[in-house]
């Protein structure tokens, strides 16, 4: 095979100048946040309005003051949002990183028959 080849068949990565792989890029959009606090739910989901889709080691800041619920409430909010997305770099060794991650999850046993 010719290097050519092998060079148009890796990932995005290795298509990008130089420059544009170290670039930061972020902006700046809206979004929704809802918040329950209650007996039978704790949890905040956050929706962008305008359907951005984050990458890997992409970061979002949600402008304004921190909120505070009491018991038993809930709130749907309308903010800011600033999205700082990720280099071309940093989202190459997320992705080599999240390998190693996985393999910390599995258990390999080799004793013969069933556990106690």
């Amino acid at each position: 095979m010719s290097e050519s080849y092998l060079f148009h068949q890796q990932p995005e990565f290795w298509t990008l100048q130089w420059p544009d792989a170290l670039k930061r890029v972020s902006h700046v959009t809206t979004c929704t946040i809802e918040i329950q606090h209650d007996e039978t739910s704790l949890h905040a989901h956050v929706s962008l309005d305008d359907g951005t889709i984050l990458g890997p080691g992409d970061k979002m800041i949600v402008q304004g003051p921190p909120i505070r619920l009491s018991f038993g409430e809930s709130c749907t909010l309308h903010r800011g949002v600033k999205i700082i997305r990720a280099t071309a770099l940093e989202r190459l060794w997320i992705k080599v990183a999240s390998y190693f991650e996985l393999f910390e999850l599995y258990e390999v046993s080799f004793t013969p028959g069933k556990l106690p």
